[in-house]
């Protein structure tokens, strides 16, 4: 199906950093773009052709916004399932599948899934509420340190709880869940995949993630991740088999545990443009957001070489400021070699929120690494 210079509706559900991206490769190639997001001032706002201001996650909001469209895609996970499987049904193309979205929305069929097709993954436990949590710990079936993961709605970090004690019961939510052990990991790593409706697959190289160990968010990433060849064969292998599993169409990042044993675990998928896929933007031959648009158009993959190494940071809202705010010393940070600042355009803060991200390009890793830190020394968020 044309959408290039044509009368085709290409609708996003979400207008958050990642639609805006994704809308400058759709404006690169003319295509006639829809938005949808619950706030009026979305960063994706003025990228797009028509900007509706709605919930993505409500049914009738969304089959509306969808019904006179020819193609949906999505930057978030969480929109409505049911919505999206009935304007499947009507004939309006939808992708990545509704069916592998309602897998990837509740980690227990996730984790079922991994089981099912033979895909490495961390064991786990399966909890309807916190008191049968409660009770198998006090009955040793399970015990401490363990992994607390929310089924649904996880995000950013949130979601996710490492239990140490009794006491960190009192952090989580009565909600279902999932617990893992907590495994000695040496890396956490990140593969992307994208493939086309013909089987096309194209395969990013292996990056590795550093997280911040309070808001357990990602905090540098670092391509090619610094693991073995070896290893990076073993981590694109499992990551193209998790592709073809779920028979999938567009971008899936494959977010994966090295144990210290050298051992892969497949930990989550994020089935459209990812965090961990930033880097290339400047670093890669054919960015994800492109790429993105090839797979669900079924177009020709573009290829996924390396330009640069690159490592990858986030800017991020700090503890204790809500509301309005400015970045300081993005000029300083200008000055720098291989240095690419990407400012978001949200227009107020709070604890974590992604503000936008910056990339550095240095043939040395441990060089990057350095002005990367240097980076976070000197920009800051202030309130307004």
């Amino acid at each position: 199906m044309d959408f290039f210079s044509s009368n085709k509706k290409f609708g996003i559900l979400g207008g958050g950093q990642l639609g805006k991206m994704l809308l400058t490769a759709t404006q690169k190639w003319d295509i006639t773009t829809y938005v949808l997001d619950p706030n009026k001032n979305a960063p994706s706002r003025f990228f797009c052709n028509f900007f509706k201001q709605g919930d993505f996650k409500d049914y009738d909001t969304v089959y509306d916004f969808g019904k006179n469209l020819d193609l949906i895609t999505f930057e978030i996970e969480h929109v409505n399932l049911e919505a999206l499987l009935k304007l499947e049904e009507k004939g309006v193309m939808v992708y990545p599948s509704p069916r592998n979205l309602s897998i990837i929305q509740d980690k227990f069929s996730q984790k079922k899934f991994y089981q099912k097709n033979n895909i490495p993954t961390a064991e786990f436990v399966f909890f309807s509420k916190k008191n049968e949590l409660e009770n198998a710990l006090k009955n040793n079936i399970i015990s401490l340190p363990f992994v607390w993961k929310s089924t649904r709605l996880g995000y950013d970090g949130y979601g996710v709880k490492v239990i140490k004690s009794k006491k960190d019961l009192s952090k989580i939510s009565d909600v279902p869940c999932i617990i893992e052990n907590l495994i000695k990991f040496s890396n956490e790593l990140s593969v992307i995949v994208c493939r086309n409706p013909n089987e096309e697959s194209k395969i990013y190289p292996v990056i590795e993630m550093e997280f911040n160990k309070l808001s357990n968010q990602v905090e540098n990433v670092i391509c090619p991740a610094q693991i073995s060849n070896q290893l990076r064969i073993k981590a694109k292998k499992i990551a193209l088999k998790v592709s073809k599993s779920f028979d999938h169409v567009g971008l899936l990042a494959v977010e994966m545990f090295l144990t210290e044993e050298k051992e892969i675990l497949v930990n989550e998928v994020a089935p459209r443009p990812h965090n961990s896929g930033h880097f290339t933007i400047e670093g890669s031959l054919t960015d994800q957001f492109e790429q993105h648009l090839r797979g669900i158009l079924n177009l020709p993959l573009g290829e996924t070489n390396l330009i640069s190494p690159s490592v990858m940071i986030n800017l991020v809202g700090p503890v204790g400021i809500n509301g309005k705010f400015s970045f300081k010393n993005i000029k300083k940070i200008l000055k720098l070699k291989g240095v690419n600042p990407h400012i978001y355009g949200k227009k107020e803060t709070r604890p974590n929120r992604k503000l936008g991200h910056v990339t550095i390009l240095n043939e040395n890793i441990i060089k990057a690494k350095k002005i990367a830190t240097k980076i976070k020394e000197t920009v800051k968020i202030i309130s307004k």
